[in-house]
Parts: structure tokens; sequence; C-alpha cells
């Protein structure tokens, strides 16, 4: 057995994503450690994110002392597009300066010797090539490798094989790369400082082992790339586990509920608190005979709101996947979660994406048929209605919805990853005893 850490983004989506599959690997007999800043570890206390059996090993407690994520994640709330991508590239900067400080000795300490690294977590992998730990790179996020034929995933243009698409690629990866190169430049500083062969691209950050990709591959654009170490897995997320919010299902009015068709709405855990985008849905869904039910994923309090159209019920958390179990329509920020849960029970949608991965996300939605996607720049109560309508009333994008369903459930999701870094361990334990 061995012993496994954890690094990822401070955001529930990620913690979600790895603490499922950490419990899983933990559950198997291997010790778990998630490495976080302290108001993770109250974040994962009060979500019940599956890691009741995982130790958590505090750092960043100088540069993110209590409550500073709390404030941090306020602030992007209120933020879309470009300016949430770029408040993101600057938080990311900052913590890959504390993790190069803090998580060597963290990990040593902790007597750590293999890692599971968020592909967010850009860091991790200097980390790890300085420890002399293998790792391996997981993708709960959409993927960011980059390929001519691919968009950058952080617009919503469509995928297109031919000559004009590649060039707007290009010109989209250019404009990333320059956004972010004060991360790789202090990658590249820490890699000369402990004297690791350079990065050639940005690439070079994934595993060289195995990379894990929660993304069905029949969600994903075609790609011409994939190395032999990239595997789509699916979903991590074993809805058997314990709810994401303590004994939300038991105190959810559920009695409340009724026999009309069910609209699920939810902006996610980061971007919610743009509260017109909420009274833009409930004026554009008015005219169904359908029960609206909006979730603020804990971001605001249902009183915050302007008064919306129809009398929907708002709820500051709603158990997510108990609704998408009764729904007939998603309305989504496209956040992978979300998407992948919906399409989990067989539910189409309609996507506003706001920021960072949303909009590559929300456009896979649409090229594969599962939904209609409408951008911020193009939303307004005529636009927006007319997509829910379309997805509402056409059943081609539920029979859609309900064929990915299957395929999700037919993806291994968590236990695949878990067979996937226990084949790598056992290698790696074969091949030291030849060695040897």
């Amino acid at each position: 057995m061995k012993h496994i850490g954890l690094l990822c983004p401070p955001t529930l989506g990620h913690l979600s994503s790895m603490g499922n599959l950490g419990c899983i690997l933990q559950q198997r007999g291997h010790q778990v450690t998630l490495f976080g800043l302290p108001d993770v570890e109250k974040k994962i206390a009060v979500s019940q994110l599956g890691f009741s059996k995982i130790e958590f090993y505090k750092i960043g407690a100088q540069d993110f002392p209590r409550g500073s994520l709390d404030d941090l994640v306020t602030q992007l709330s209120k933020l879309s597009g470009l300016q949430a991508v770029k408040f993101t590239i600057s938080w990311t900067q900052k913590a890959t300066e504390m993790m190069f400080q803090e998580a060597p000795n963290a990990i040593s300490e902790a007597g750590v010797d293999f890692l599971l690294v968020d592909q967010v977590t850009v860091a991790g992998g200097t980390v790890a090539d300085y420890l002399g730990l293998p790792f391996v790179t997981v993708c709960s996020a959409l993927p960011l490798n980059q390929e001519p034929r691919i968009p950058p995933f952080f617009t919503s243009w469509e995928y297109r094989n031919d000559w004009s698409a590649k060039l707007r690629n290009q010109f989209g990866y250019a404009l990333i790369n320059h956004l972010t190169s004060p991360i790789w430049q202090t990658i590249a500083h820490q890699r000369r400082q402990w004297k690791l062969p350079p990065y050639k691209r940005w690439e070079d950050a994934n595993s060289p082992l195995i990379q894990l990709c929660q993304l069905p591959q029949r969600l994903d654009f075609p790609r011409e790339k994939i190395s032999e170490r990239f595997h789509y897995v699916g979903t991590f997320r074993d809805v058997s586990l314990q709810p994401t919010v303590p004994n939300l299902d038991k105190t959810f009015p559920f009695e409340s509920l009724n026999s009309k068709p069910l609209i699920y709405v939810s902006l996610g855990t980061l971007q919610n608190r743009l509260f017109n985008i909420f009274y833009i849905i409930s004026k554009a869904c008015q005219h169904l005979d359908a029960q609206l039910v909006i979730s603020l994923g804990g971001g605001a309090e249902p009183s915050e709101l302007p008064a919306l159209l129809g009398s929907p019920l708002v709820f500051r958390f709603a158990p997510q996947v108990e609704l998408l179990k009764r729904a007939t329509l998603t309305i989504t920020h496209a956040g992978q979660n979300t998407v992948i849960e919906s399409l989990t029970y067989g539910v189409p949608m309609v996507a506003i994406p706001i920021t960072n991965d949303q909009p590559g996300i929300a456009a896979r939605i649409a090229h594969v048929g599962v939904g209609e996607v409408v951008t911020l720049a193009r939303l307004n109560v005529s636009n927006l209605k007319a997509a829910i309508d379309k997805v509402f009333y056409n059943k081609k994008y539920c029979i859609n919805a309900v064929e990915f369903s299957s395929a999700i459930r037919a993806a291994g999701g968590g236990k695949n990853a878990a067979d996937t870094i226990e084949r790598l361990l056992h290698f790696a334990d074969s091949r030291m005893k030849c060695i040897n």
C-alpha cells in the first residue's frame, strides 16, 4: 500500500473530484493525505466531500490565512468572461509561489511516496520532480491539452477542422499563453533553482506516466494527439456517497415540488452572484408549464436576489443529484460537474457559460447535441427563451442525453481511475524489485 498525496485547487468542484478519487483509493487500503489551505479544512468538513477518513495537511497559512479564500471566491463570483479568467490566473500565480515554498517540506514530512496532481495545480509536477516522486495528472476540469484543431478551453468556439478554425485557435492559444506567462516564468525560475530540466512546452507539466480525464470521451472534441498515457475514465463521483451538504436531502422541502416538469437551475459555487442572470432565466421560463428550482450554490441567500418571475423555488443550496433525478431540463453555467451529473441522469441542458473552462464545455454540449448554448454576449430574455423552448420541446435532446447516460455509467469512473493508478503502482513496485 502507498501513501498518496493530493494536490488540487481549493474550490468545491476540484475538491469534490479529487476527494471522490482519494476516497476510493483510501477504501482500497492506501493512506491518503490532502494538502490544502486553512480554509479548505473547514470547507471539506462542511461539505462532506468524501474526505471523512482522508488526512489533511495544512499549507499556505501565511499567504492565505483563514477567511481569505471566502474573500477571493466572493470577488470571483461577481466576475465573468476574460476578467474572471485574469483574476483566476492572478490567484494561481500566488498559489504557485506558495506551493514551491511550502509543499516540498510538507509532502516530505508527511511521508508521501506518490502524488495525484490536478492539472490546474501547475506547480505540482515540478514539486514532484524535485522530490523524486512519481505523480499522476488528474483532469478534474476540461483538459487543457492544446491541439491545433481543438478550440482553447476559455472559448465557446465550435469545432471545425479547417485552416480558418486552426488559425482562430492559434490566436486563442497565443492569448492564453500570454496571460499565463507569469505563472510559467515562476515555474521556469523554480526549475532552474532546483536544477531540474526546463519545460519546453507547457504540456510538459503533465505527468509522463498517466493523465486521467473525468470528461467522457464522447463529450470531448475529436483529438488527434492523444498519447497512450491519456485515459478518459469518466466521472469520479459515486452518487451513492453522502450528499454534498450535510443532511441536505433530509432537510430539503421535497414536498414543495409539484407534478409539473422540473427545470433545475445552477450557476455553480463560484460564479453565482451575477443575480441578473437568474432574473433573465426566470423571465425566459415564465411561459412554461413547469416548476423552476434554483440553487445558489452557497454563494448567496435567496433574499439577496431581485424579485423573480413565475414564483420559482430558490435555495442557498439544493440537493443537486436528487433534483436531477426528477428534472426535465438543466439550465447551467456549464461547470463540468453539473454537466456530467445532468448527463448521468439523462437530462438535457441549456448552457450559459460565464468564464474559465465553462465556454469550452458549453461548446461541447452543443457539438454532441445534448443542449443549446447562449453566451453572455447574446444573453437576453428572447434568446434564452428560444434556446429553452428548443430543448424543452424537442425530444432529440433528451434522447441524446439518455444515450450519454449509458456511456457515462459504462466508462467506469472512479473505479476505472483507481484501477489505472494501482496498475501503475504495481508496475513501479515490480520494476524496483527487479532493479534491487
